[in-house]
């Protein structure tokens, strides 16, 4: 059977980290291609959504790429900062792009299988089966709206097919004082902290992994250790650039500083003048 699967990533991705998880791109595709092994089913095209600016995600866009899965960034809300909003923006994409391919390409597979929990995507389901095509739908165990129960493929996808448990055991805040300090030392010997040279060299002074860093920054962000703000830089293309700058207000930020704080508070106040 030829298959095409569409991927809510963030949907997918939240409802295992909730679980204890944090699914990686190389876990997802392992698991879809057990399955379809199993079953005995042709992937013919991956299609997978998601907010790729999120910290959480950093990198991930490549390593789908790599894995020859059509990657589409939606654009939406930034949980850390004061972005646009775009409500259910990865649905309408999905919604919009299957139909496409219902219409255009409807004699080159036999079924759709879409890895979600939203119970928004009723109606696409019934769409499909509409055009006489087979629809599953894959989600995590718990996390899956009623009204989609249904159609799931399997009772529990990703505990039947994740080929090894993945213990979130990083704990972020035994690293936060030395990453304080790497911060401050760029802080001190650049005009600004951009993202991602603040992850480069947490990942690398801190000895940790991509997904580890992530965490890290999660963390700060949560306990207000670091702010994120979006910065005007008139060489770049677009304009502007997301940057991160300890919170000088933070007791923690400020036991690990010391006197050295104001000679980042005079930073601040630099940046914030341009």
């Amino acid at each position: 059977m030829k298959v095409i699967a569409f991927v809510d990533y963030e949907n997918i991705w939240t409802g295992l980290l909730e679980q204890g998880y944090e699914l990686s791109p190389e876990k997802l595709m392992q698991s879809l291609q057990l399955y379809a092994n199993q079953n005995e089913h042709v992937l013919l095209a991956i299609y997978l959504y998601a907010n790729f600016d999120r910290e959480e995600f950093w990198r991930s866009q490549t390593s789908f790429e790599k894995t020859h899965v059509y990657t589409r960034h939606v654009y939406g809300k930034n949980n850390f900062s004061s972005t646009g909003l775009r409500r259910n923006a990865a649905d309408v994409e999905i919604v919009l792009e299957a139909q496409e391919i219902l219409i255009t390409r409807s004699q080159t597979f036999d079924m759709m299988l879409l890895l979600t929990g939203d119970g928004d995507f009723l109606p696409l389901v019934r769409k499909i089966r509409a055009w006489g095509k087979e629809v599953k739908v894959i989600g995590v165990d718990g996390s899956v709206h009623h009204i989609l129960q249904p159609f799931c493929a399997t009772g529990d996808f990703f505990g039947e097919f994740l080929t090894q448990e993945m213990p979130y055991e990083y704990e972020p805040e035994k690293d936060i004082e030395q990453g304080i300090q790497i911060l401050a030392h760029l802080q001190l010997s650049m005009a600004y902290i951009a993202s991602t040279k603040a992850r480069t060299a947490l990942s690398e002074q801190l000895s940790k992994t991509t997904s580890q860093v992530k965490e890290w920054i999660r963390y700060a962000l949560r306990e207000k250790i670091i702010l994120e703000k979006e910065y005007p830089d008139p060489s770049l293309k677009i304009g502007k650039t997301k940057i991160y700058l300890l919170n000088l207000e933070n007791p923690r930020v400020q036991a690990v500083l010391g006197s050295s704080i104001e000679d980042i508070r005079k930073r601040h106040e630099k940046l914030s003048g341009n």
